[in-house]
């Protein structure tokens, strides 16, 4: 896979995702082996959070570069609604 230097986080996403890959196997192994619910059900969801952690800072990365360069030519006065969306983003 051929990472595209120009956006930043693409590495810490993946590195990222292979992390979640693991622990969602190991929730698997858990579900076969008998584990507790509670045990499960705590690993499923650092699963699920590191998850939207990197669809959100995938979201992030796209925006703050490919959105940039869309717009990196208008003046300042109208990049005002393009530096409110970005900064709203944040709290996807």
């Amino acid at each position: 896979m051929n990472i595209d230097q120009k956006h930043s986080h693409h590495r810490e996403i993946a590195l990222r995702l292979k992390r979640a890959d693991g622990h969602l196997k190991k929730v698997i192994e858990m579900i076969e082996t008998g584990r507790a619910c509670v045990d499960i059900a705590q690993q499923l969801h650092a699963v699920e959070r590191a998850i939207s952690q990197a669809k959100k800072t995938l979201i992030q990365d796209h925006i703050d570069h490919c959105l940039e360069d869309a717009v990196s030519s208008i003046s300042a006065e109208q990049r005002g609604s393009i530096d409110e969306f970005k900064t709203i983003t944040k709290y996807l």
